[in-house]
């Protein structure tokens, strides 16, 4: 078949389009003819060297396609069924696995990262992670859903326990799991705040259902906080940008907020004045994915459309090189997509 490996880490000039073996087919496994692999900042940061990614190594965390062969173990599938995959690694018979956390499993990894990815023709896959999907969604739709909606739905509904009226400030309204935690607040009935890099992005994310936007790079984020909310600030941050956005992300929470992130984009390393933390009683979370439980939660809501994946552009599997580039420029509203 054929793929994009990388055999060393560095710029968009190490993925290799090339020739490989299919993959061996386990007994309790499925074999998924790929359609559809969307891309995530995860892709770019593994690109560049993380550790414990073994060379040469296939990017590509969400796949959507079509069942091409089924291990002799797996029942309840058939040949040419339209699948999604969830796009996480874990062993299934621990105890955190078996409770239900798989993503508190020691062996947790997300497809692309610590285990080859989707960036192929050909992607087997325990049958635990393989999830058929309705006709409504075309294969390039599907493949924009499941990394950042479930990582979405942790965070919010998971973690930060969200509850109807809440106001919630979203941090890059425009990127994957921006466009996904601002509909599933406003599924939640929630006031939405979100931030963007010009008019334009925060435009579409208004159409989205924010209520309010702000120019992260024009205006403070804190100071039109305080204006939107009459100095309260927000019972919820949705954070993911990292240390750029950090202390503003923190000076606009109320008194007994809650900041839930999941990413670093700009920098990992911020500080915390623990005298603001405890006086204003504050909650600090990390989040990193989702459960398959989770995932099953927030399919259902995509599956009925009352959640909605946003497609920017595709580019065949080939041309990864230029989706990586226009990626990294940062000016996408929604989902970068490859098709084999």
């Amino acid at each position: 078949m054929k793929a994009i490996r990388i055999h060393q880490f560095g710029g968009p000039e190490v993925l290799s389009y090339e020739d490989i073996p299919d993959p061996q087919l386990r007994k309790d496994h499925v074999l998924v003819r790929v359609k559809a692999c969307s891309l995530n900042h995860l892709d770019l940061w593994v690109r560049k060297g993380l550790p414990g990614v073994k060379l040469p190594h296939i990017l590509g965390s969400d796949i959507a396609g079509e069942i091409a062969e089924i291990g002799e173990y797996v029942t309840g599938f058939e040949v040419g069924q339209r699948v999604l995959i969830a796009p996480m690694h874990f062993c299934g018979h621990c105890p955190k696995c078996l409770a239900g956390l798989q993503n508190q499993c020691r062996e947790f990894t997300v497809l692309g990262n610590g285990v080859d990815g989707g960036n192929c023709e050909l992607f087997a896959a325990p049958a635990a992670n393989i999830i058929p999907m309705p006709d409504s969604l075309d294969f390039n739709q599907a493949a924009s859903v499941p990394l950042v909606f479930v990582t979405a739905w942790h965070m919010l509904v998971g973690l930060a326990g969200i509850r109807q009226g809440q106001t919630v400030l979203i941090l890059g309204g425009s990127s994957g799991v921006g466009i996904a935690a601002i509909q599933i607040a406003k599924l939640f009935h929630c006031r939405v705040i979100t931030t963007a890099g010009n008019e334009k992005k925060l435009s579409k994310a208004k159409a989205l259902g924010a209520d309010y936007g702000i120019d992260h790079y024009n205006q403070k984020i804190s100071d039109e906080v305080r204006k939107i909310t009459n100095k309260e600030g927000v019972d919820i941050v949705f954070e993911h940008v990292g240390a750029a956005t950090w202390e503003e992300s923190v000076k606009s929470l109320k008194t007994a907020g809650t900041l839930v992130t999941c990413g670093a984009t700009t920098g990992p390393s911020v500080s915390v004045d623990l005298r603001h933390l405890f006086a204003r009683q504050l909650r600090l979370l990390g989040s990193y994915m989702g459960t398959m439980g989770e995932l099953y939660e927030v399919l259902g809501h995509v599956f009925a459309g009352r959640l909605k994946p946003v497609v920017d552009r595709t580019f065949p599997l080939n041309e990864l090189r230029s989706a990586h580039e226009y990626l990294e420029k940062g000016q996408m509203f929604g989902k970068v997509v490859v098709n084999p």
